[in-house]
C-alpha cells in the first residue's frame, strides 16, 4: 500500500474546482477499500483511473506551455473531437478521448512510441478487467503489487519527459510575476500558490524540477534580483511540502 501511495506525489496539490478535488478522493477511497478487503480486481481499476487523471493533467500541462503543438497534435482527431481538445476547460475533458489516443500526446514532449506502446499495455489491462469476460486478472496481493511497481515505472518516466513543460511553465511564471506592483498577489507566497501552483495543477514533484531550474536564461531580466528572491521563495514552498 505504502509504495502505491507514492503516485499521490504526481498528482496536483491543488485543483481548481472542487468536483475535481472529490472525484480524485473518491478514486483513492475506492483503491484503498478494495485493496484492504482483497478485492484487487477493482482497486486495479480505481488506480488506473487515477493513473490516467495524472496523464490529462500532463497533456493540459503541454497544452498550456505548448499550445502551438498541442493543436499540431490534434489534427489526427476528427473535426469535433479536434475542437473539444483544443477548447477544454478542465484536464477531465480529455476523457471524452480514447484513453489510447490521448497518450500520443506524449510524444509532444519526446516519449518515442516504444514507451507509449508500453503505456498504451496498460490501458488494455484496464479494458481486460472491466469487461465481464469471465476472467479475475488480480485475484492476489503479489499480482496486484506488481502491477502497480509497473504503473509507477511509467509515471516516473512520464515525469521525467516533462520536465521541459515544467521548466517552461515555471520560467514564465518568474518572468510574469516577479515585479510585485505588476502581478495577481502583492504577496510572493499567495503567487506561487495561486497563479503557479493552483494554476498549473503542479504537483510535488512538478515543484521539485521548479526549485532545481536553472535560471540562467532570465540573468538579463531587469528585475533578475526580484526573479532570485521568488525562486527562494518557490525553494522554501517545496522545502515546506517534505
Amino acid at each position: 500500500m505504502d509504495e502505491a501511495l507514492e503516485l499521490e506525489n504526481y498528482l496536483p496539490i491543488s485543483y481548481r474546482t472542487s468536483s475535481e478535488e472529490e472525484y480524485v478522493s473518491f478514486l483513492w477511497d475506492a483503491f484503498s477499500t478494495n485493496y484492504t478487503h482483497g478485492k484487487y480486481q477493482f482497486a486495479f481499476l480505481a488506480y488506473h483511473m487515477i493513473t490516467m487523471s495524472f496523464v490529462y493533467f500532463n497533456v493540459w500541462q503541454i497544452k498550456q506551455a505548448q499550445p502551438n503543438s498541442f493543436a499540431y497534435g490534434a489534427i489526427g482527431f476528427s473535426k469535433d473531437i479536434e475542437k473539444g481538445l483544443l477548447m477544454a476547460t478542465s484536464p477531465f475533458d480529455f476523457s471524452a478521448v480514447n484513453e489510447s489516443s490521448i497518450l500520443r500526446f506524449l510524444k509532444l514532449i519526446s516519449c518515442d512510441n516504444d514507451k507509449i506502446g508500453n503505456y498504451t499495455r496498460l490501458v488494455k489491462d484496464r479494458n481486460d478487467s472491466a469487461h465481464s469476460n469471465g476472467h479475475i486478472y488480480f485475484n492476489s496481493l503479489d499480482a496486484l503489487d506488481a502491477k502497480i511497481a509497473q504503473i509507477l515505472r511509467a509515471v516516473e518516466e512520464i515525469q521525467s519527459h516533462s520536465k521541459s513543460v515544467i521548466e517552461h511553465i515555471y520560467l514564465d511564471f518568474l518572468r510574469h510575476s516577479c515585479d510585485p506592483e505588476d502581478r495577481e498577489n502583492v504577496d510572493a507566497g499567495d503567487q506561487i500558490r495561486e497563479v503557479l501552483v493552483h494554476g498549473n495543477y503542479l504537483s510535488r514533484k512538478d515543484i521539485e524540477i521548479c526549485a532545481s531550474c536553472n535560471l540562467d536564461s532570465l540573468r538579463t531580466h531587469e528585475r533578475f534580483a526580484d526573479v532570485e528572491a521568488m525562486h527562494n521563495d518557490l525553494r522554501a514552498y517545496c522545502e515546506r511540502l517534505e
